[in-house]
């Protein structure tokens, strides 16, 4: 499990959290939501050691520190959301830069066939010897998914993955991130900006604002109108869709 006990985040003059405290069991993926400044992204980059903090996070025994960082971070694998190439590498080499700590002078076979395998899966097994700055920013985005793949992580962390995707792509990627997380015991933390998106890929919401989570809990104990309401700053309409996940409509002003 990992858990954050009353952990408090600044960023300059930002509050990103104030004293809070969170739960994350292994097998399941979390959405974290909120309006745009919120501290989502200063939420995941924390949980990597990006960014100070006071409070306890911990995890598997062991507690985030300056002292073991790296041995902490070895647990992780995270996908920002500037996830822009400027090395010319064929998509097959950036995913391979996933397994560093295991490459020499030469890839082994077996790499090479995991390598192979994770980007069959995603999809773009045609893109693997393609320059990665010649791919579009959605094609880059599901190269670097799958680089992060090739870390066999403990904990994923997410920001904005599916932000330059089309509507298929979306659903392949979130299919597949949902699939790994329960056939690996992962601990899985996404942002998406997309509320009903979360709802559907997501075992639980944690909802951000002001530094504070307003609310916890499964997609329907989250995302009620009122809340989402009164942090958005619009008028939604609450719909369910034929499996019982809540749709999130915004509703256009009149007059």
């Amino acid at each position: 499990m990992l858990t954050l006990e009353d952990v408090h985040i600044t960023r300059g003059r930002f509050l990103v959290a104030d004293r809070i405290s969170l739960s994350f069991e292994r097998g399941k993926v979390y959405t974290v939501l909120g309006p745009n400044g919120c501290g989502k992204s200063s939420l995941l980059k924390t949980l990597f050691g990006e960014v100070a903090h006071r409070g306890t996070i911990r995890y598997g025994g062991e507690t985030l520190g300056k002292l073991h960082l790296q041995s902490w971070r070895k647990r992780i694998g995270y996908m920002p959301q500037d996830t822009a190439a400027e090395a010319s590498l064929t998509a097959l080499e950036v995913v391979l830069l996933g397994r560093m700590d295991a490459l020499g002078m030469h890839v082994g076979d077996d790499t090479l066939a995991e390598a192979a395998q994770v980007l069959e899966q995603l999809g773009i097994a045609h893109l693997a010897h393609r320059d990665i700055m010649r791919l579009s920013g959605g094609q880059r985005q599901i190269v670097m998914f799958a680089q992060v793949m090739m870390r066999r992580p403990e904990i994923l962390l997410l920001d904005e993955p599916v932000s330059a995707l089309d509507m298929h792509h979306q659903l392949n990627l979130l299919e597949h991130v949902v699939r790994y997380t329960r056939e690996n015991g992962l601990i899985t933390l996404t942002v998406l900006h997309d509320l009903s998106l979360a709802a559907q890929f997501s075992d639980g919401l944690v909802l951000l604002g002001g530094g504070k989570v307003h609310a916890e809990g499964t997609p329907k104990d989250v995302l009620q109108p009122n809340l989402i309401d009164g942090l958005y700053q619009v008028e939604v309409e609450l719909l369910y869709d034929r499996l019982g996940a809540p749709v999130i409509r915004p509703l256009r002003k009149t007059g």
